[in-house]
């Protein structure tokens, strides 16, 4: 992932890992829909244990598909075990060392509860101060981290596999709210110490995930991340996905919001859409984003006007046989458009165009060149069908 490879599809199994079956079953799934990277919860040392049989009975039973061992607390013996099996080790920050939600930020945050209506910012502030914690003591927890770290990246330097430190919005370490609050800079920044210290020891086959489930806060992270990268000279992937999206349409809408968004400004490489049901579903919506923003293309692109007085024909009704026919022909534009009157110029930039004519008759368009007039409604889909054969563009079904 990264550089000039195309953006990577991911998602997450849900079945519980100790079920080898059925995760191998679920993982053969998910990559015969698309899926690039299929990340499998390893939470103990038997889990990631299990990855061994998994992978090797994917191999068997279908083909050889990269997975990601999903590691969070108290990782270090869990994550250097589940190195052995897989392409990718997944850290999070603010749990692979330290519970989070200490005193101190319990302290912190019930006074914040407490200090509503009133001077809040500044008393926070100084109670922040208080409770900060001192060189010494931050020294300290640093060298801990760094001391469960190394032998992580020393085992996945070993088997020169990848690394994803992911850090969320609502599980940071205590010393990082303490410090920062639950805010995009105390993201970063947690990702930032791990990232130093792989690159202390010589490790640099990292991606970046900050991800939090309000798509402003995703956002703000993600370009401070990558604007803190830019300053350290460190060219790693971005991995982008609003994480607790939910289910349904607004799940889909949230996390198009925060991924497309950081897409078009030119951030990301590989993306995960979050969703609350079976992660099958998260496939289609991941094709869906990277099309719609012009990074990939998995499908017909259908141009289609949202129709009004002018249309010459039941849109919807057309558009749907247009899409029946030809929707296996991946890598075209069609436009469906209802009229003469804006059809040929909105559908510039589609490879055929099918616009409502008076008289119920329609013209097929070749770009913006129409090529055949005057054909009776009931007979477009046809001849549309021919002139994609006429021009060698066709393929049964």
């Amino acid at each position: 992932m990264g550089g000039d490879h195309p953006i990577l599809v991911q998602s997450m199994i849900t079945e519980e890992t100790r079920n080898v079956d059925a995760c191998v079953e679920q993982i053969i799934a998910l990559h015969q829909a698309g899926c690039e990277l299929v990340r499998v919860t390893t939470p103990t040392i038997q889990e990631a244990q299990c990855l061994e049989e998994i992978s090797r009975k994917v191999a068997e039973q279908y083909r050889v598909v990269p997975l990601t061992a999903d590691v969070h607390h108290q990782g270090s013996d869990i994550a250097v075990e589940a190195a052995k099996y897989v392409d990718e080790v997944r850290v999070n920050p603010g749990l692979f060392v330290f519970k989070r939600h200490g005193s101190r930020s319990e302290s912190l945050n019930k006074e914040k509860t407490d200090m509503r209506g009133r001077q809040e910012d500044a008393t926070v502030e100084l109670l922040r101060l208080e409770m900060a914690y001192g060189d010494q003591e931050w020294k300290e927890e640093l060298q801990a981290i760094e001391d469960s770290f190394v032998p992580v990246i020393e085992a996945c330097k070993k088997r020169d596999i990848a690394m994803r430190v992911g850090t969320n919005h609502g599980s940071l370490s205590e010393r990082i709210l303490v410090t920062y609050g639950d805010t995009p800079k105390g993201m970063v920044e947690s990702a930032m110490e791990y990232l130093v210290i792989a690159r202390k020891h010589g490790y640099e086959n990292l991606n970046i995930s900050v991800k939090a489930s309000r798509v402003p806060v995703m956002i703000a992270a993600n370009r401070l991340m990558a604007q803190r990268m830019d300053e350290e000279g460190m060219p790693y992937p971005l991995h982008l996905g609003v994480t607790e999206a939910g289910d349904g349409e607004y799940a889909r809408i949230k996390s198009t919001a925060g991924i497309a968004t950081l897409l078009m400004e030119g951030l990301g490489d590989t993306i995960r859409v979050s969703l609350a049901e079976d992660p099958i579903h998260e496939i289609p919506v991941c094709y869906d984003i990277l099309q719609s923003c012009g990074l990939r293309k998995t499908k017909v692109e259908y141009i289609a006007c949202p129709s009004c007085g002018r249309t010459k024909f039941n849109l919807p009704t057309v558009l749907n046989q247009v899409r029946d026919a030809t929707k296996h022909l991946v890598g075209l534009d069609i436009a469906v458009m209802g009229c003469i009157v804006n059809g040929p110029g909105e559908m510039a930039d589609a490879d055929y165009g099918y616009v409502g004519a008076a008289g119920g008759k329609i013209t097929l368009y070749r770009k913006r060149e129409p090529v055949k007039h005057g054909i009776p409604q009931e007979n477009g889909v046809q001849e549309l069908i021919a002139l994609l054969k006429d021009d060698g563009m066709w393929v049964e079904p």
